[in-house]
Parts: structure tokens; sequence; C-alpha cells
């Protein structure tokens, strides 16, 4: 499936059909939450959260990707990632596009 970012696929017409999304609320691993704490003392980067996102735009991505794959779309343009804390200790991840199919 081809993920693009941009409104467009080069070369290529298309019908839009509907957005697609995915999703996840990642919670952190306690041993981590206390070795970032640790880290805000000295400074730098908190690894195990940098990792913790990745993973959630990982499984958010695959989501959405199996709902346009759903929807018979060969690619989704547009996609957008958003986050936002749900409670303390725990992160949603969003990611969302248009699903399209070639002519």
């Amino acid at each position: 499936m081809l993920l693009l970012n941009i409104d467009y696929v080069p070369g290529r017409e298309f019908e839009a059909l509907g957005i697609v999304k995915g999703t996840v609320v990642q919670s952190k691993n306690f041993g981590k939450d206390f070795m970032a704490g640790m880290k805000t003392l000295v400074g730098g980067e908190i690894t195990g959260y940098t990792e913790m996102l990745n993973e959630a735009r990982q499984i958010a991505t695959k989501r959405m990707v199996d709902e346009a794959a759903a929807l018979g779309a060969d690619a989704v343009v547009n996609i957008r990632y958003g986050s936002s804390s749900v409670m303390q200790g725990a992160a949603e991840v969003i990611t969302y596009g248009t699903a399209v199919k070639f002519r």
C-alpha cells in the first residue's frame, strides 16, 4: 500500500474512497517511567518514551492501512499523525488519511 503525506499521487488519477484512521492508546512501562524521571534531572532524550511513541505510531499506521485495505484502496494520501495525553502515563496516537483507488 502506498502511503503519502501529500494530497495527490504524482502521475496517477484516483477516486477517493473515504477517510481511514488508526488509533492506539499506549501506556508507559513503570520501569521506563522511573528511569525517564531520573533522566529529567540531567537532561537529554528520553529514549524509553521515544521508543513507546514510535511503536504506537507503527500500530496506528497498521490499523489505518488495514482499514484502507478493507475498502479496496491502493493508497492512502494526505496522511497526518496526532497525539495527546489520555490520562497520567498514557498517550493516544492517531493517524488518518484518505483512502484512494487508482483508475
